[in-house]
């Protein structure tokens, strides 16, 4: 073999090794994961330009361990009588029109068996939306968002910047690693301007 064809082999190995190195990703980090979900909803319309506290969807972060998933009726309180994109009315507005009906809010619509008048249709059954779960952990992992809501964790910091979304997305690791340093920092930092114990004692997590 000669030095020339040693080199492009030793070239072509070490790109494949630090391609290799940027893709690889330990067990469990779903990062950036974004599933296409059966309605588009936009968190960057609701939480973003409506500004719509996220306590609104999923109050569940205030009383339980679970944000949960906001049931169709807490989307019926506003779409009862919005049943066009934001972009949609803004523009029906200014000409003066109404808004045609959202091809996306339509699924919901139909999800809850509602006709055009959104009157429930006679023989349906509405159904349940089947939302795909973006955050995820292991089941040996206890995790409350009740103490981090008490404690004023903002949800930004282990979601990101949702109000930016349109399609959600993990926005960090949720690594054990990222939560144990997490804790450590605020721990000297404080949150929200107030002192802090945020344990690091392993049962605390994993009991």
């Amino acid at each position: 073999m000669g030095r020339g064809t040693t080199l492009i082999l030793t070239a072509a190995l070490t790109v494949s090794l630090v391609t290799f190195a940027a893709a690889w990703r330990p067990p469990g980090d779903n990062k950036g994961y974004a599933p296409a979900q059966p309605i588009a909803f936009s968190h960057r319309v609701h939480a973003g330009d409506l500004r719509i506290s996220c306590f609104y969807c999923h109050s569940g972060a205030e009383s339980s361990r679970y944000a949960g998933i906001p049931a169709a009726n807490v989307c019926m309180n506003c779409h009862v009588s919005v049943t066009a994109t934001l972009g949609a009315v803004q523009r029906a507005q200014q000409a003066k029109q109404s808004a045609p009906e959202s091809k996306e809010l339509r699924k919901l619509y139909d999800a809850l068996a509602l006709d055009d008048t959104l009157a429930p249709i006679d023989g349906k059954s509405a159904k349940p939306i089947v939302w795909r779960r973006v955050h995820t952990l292991p089941q040996f992992v206890y995790f409350d968002h009740r103490a981090h809501i008490t404690a004023q964790v903002a949800c930004r910091q282990c979601h990101g910047l949702v109000e930016t979304m349109d399609t959600v997305r993990q926005f960090e690791t949720l690594a054990m690693g990222w939560c144990v340093n997490c804790h450590r920092d605020v721990n000297q930092t404080g949150v929200a301007g107030k002192p802090v114990h945020a344990s690091t004692d392993c049962v605390t997590c994993h009991y």
